[in-house]
C-alpha cells in the first residue's frame, strides 16, 4: 500500500487568510498530495514574538478556516516541540510518529532562496521533497534545480497578515480577506485590536 502523501505548510497564520487557503487548497487538489497540514508555528526563530497573537488563538482561527475543507488540516504539532522550532526537527518528529505517511515541505519561492541558511537544510533536501509556489519578483536561487525541489504556478494573492492586522487596528473591514467564520470570530474578540 502506498504511503499517504502529506504537504506541510508552516506559518505563523497571524491570522490565517484566504491567500494561505488558496495555496493550501491548490497544493492539496492540483498536485500529487493527499492532504495539506497547516502547521501553526509557535515562534519562528526569525520573527519577533511580540507581534504574534497567542498560539492557541491562531490555531483556533486555522481550525475555523479549514473546517469545511476535507483536504486541509490544522496542526499544533510544533506547540509541544522544543522552542525555537526548526523545520528539520518537526519533519524528523513527524516521520517517526507517522511511518505510514510521506511528508513534503511546502514553501514560497522567497523561502527557497534562503533555504541554505536553515538548520540542517541539506538533510531536508536529502530526505524530503520541497514543493515551491513561485512568488512574482522573487528569484528562487541556486536550489531551484535541485532534484528534491518541484515548482508550481499556484494562484497567489497579494494579501498579508500584517495588512489584515493593520486593518483591524484601524477599524477597517477585513471581510473577504479571511473566511466568514474567521471574520466573525475576530470581530467578536479583542484579537489584534490593541
Amino acid at each position: 500500500m502506498s504511503k499517504k502523501k502529506i504537504g506541510l505548510f508552516f506559518g505563523s497564520f497571524n491570522p490565517i487568510h484566504v491567500g494561505h487557503l488558496i495555496i493550501g487548497n491548490f497544493m492539496a487538489t492540483q498536485t500529487d498530495l493527499d492532504e495539506v497540514w497547516m502547521i501553526v508555528s509557535p515562534q519562528n526563530p526569525l520573527k519577533k514574538k511580540n507581534t504574534l497573537a497567542r498560539d492557541f488563538d491562531r490555531l483556533h482561527l486555522v481550525r475555523l478556516a479549514v473546517d469545511e475543507c476535507p483536504n486541509l488540516k490544522a496542526s499544533n504539532i510544533e506547540f509541544d516541540l522544543p522552542k525555537p522550532s526548526y523545520t528539520i526537527d518537526t519533519l524528523t518528529y513527524l516521520t517517526e510518529k507517522h511511518p505510514d505517511k510521506e511528508f513534503v515541505l511546502i514553501m514560497g519561492g522567497d523561502n527557497l532562496a534562503t533555504l541554505h541558511k536553515w538548520k540542517n537544510y541539506e538533510q531536508i533536501l536529502k530526505y524530503y521533497q520541497v514543493y515551491v509556489y513561485q512568488r512574482p519578483s522573487y528569484e528562487l536561487g541556486e536550489l531551484e534545480h535541485h532534484p528534491s525541489v518541484k515548482t508550481f504556478e499556484a494562484p497567489l494573492m497579494k494579501i498579508s497578515a500584517s495588512y489584515i492586522r493593520k486593518c483591524i487596528k484601524e477599524g477597517h473591514s477585513i471581510q473577504y480577506l479571511v473566511t466568514q467564520p474567521v471574520y466573525e470570530y475576530v470581530m467578536s474578540s479583542s484579537m489584534y485590536k490593541a
